[in-house]
């Protein structure tokens, strides 16, 4: 008991850090240092958050009986706080490893296509396909929606690593957006609908608390798609300066790998 309070502390305390964090990005200019700042503080929270939600999740799925007494529907339990916190775990860790990785191998999509990042991606769909199934068996739509959405978004990120042809240049930059959006959404997904849950158990049904981090995120990427989209249109200075997207493209390359 001592020890799951201990991941539980933890895993608190990571999230904190991406959830405050994954802000900073998204106000600051793309590319600069502080952008690139806040992005390494929002994936390092996440990814740690997401491990210690795995391993809270395997607690929770294969932990003593007494640990719960207030439990009384035990298969809605595993479900909730068992299966679909792993999934949404594993989510978390996939969004950051792409979004990171399309911007480390922007100049060879092939990289995407080892078995290192397949793997990742693997994980995500089977971890979300058995969320989908069990929610299904249990009925809880809750979980059937975010194992769509989570699988759909993988689909996505495969059309761009397996894809024959060329992207316009500068593709990888959008790809990286959508993936550490998608990292935010999973993440206060998780925190609204297992967190917060656990404080406010009559909401566990609310549609808004489901669906709230979805429709900001889509919200962003479509924003920052338009944005991108725009700036790329527009004709190069005659001064030789690069247009934005490019400008983002060259900094990220540049500075935001981890390692």
């Amino acid at each position: 008991m001592a020890l799951f309070e201990a991941l539980v502390v933890g895993h608190v305390a990571a999230g904190a850090v991406g959830l405050i964090a994954f802000w900073g990005p998204i106000v600051t200019r793309k590319g600069a240092n502080r952008h690139r700042r806040w992005g390494k503080a929002a994936c390092y929270g996440f990814l740690g958050a997401g491990v210690l939600a795995i391993v809270m999740a395997l607690f929770s799925l294969y932990g003593p009986e007494a640990r719960h007494p207030e439990v009384t529907d035990r298969a809605l339990f595993d479900g909730l706080f068992g299966w679909m916190m792993l999934y949404l775990g594993t989510l978390t860790i996939g969004f950051v490893d792409y979004g990171l990785a399309v911007v480390r191998h922007s100049r060879d999509r092939r990289a995407l296509r080892s078995l290192r990042y397949q793997g990742v991606i693997a994980a995500v769909v089977i971890s979300g396909a058995w969320c989908g199934f069990y929610g299904l068996k249990v009925g809880h739509p809750l979980m059937m929606l975010v194992a769509f959405i989570g699988i759909a978004a993988m689909l996505i990120q495969q059309r761009y690593i397996w894809r024959g042809e060329d992207f316009p240049k500068g593709t990888h930059i959008g790809e990286h957006f959508r993936a550490l959006i998608g990292m935010g959404i999973s993440a206060y997904t998780a925190f609204l609908s297992v967190g917060l849950i656990r404080m406010v158990p009559e909401h566990v049904f609310n549609p808004a608390i489901w669906a709230g981090p979805s429709v900001i995120g889509v919200s962003l990427i479509i924003g920052f798609t338009v944005q991108a989209k725009k700036a790329a249109a527009r004709p190069r200075p005659a001064s030789g300066v690069r247009p934005h997207p490019q400008q983002v493209g060259d900094s990220l390359v540049q500075g935001e790998q981890l390692g």
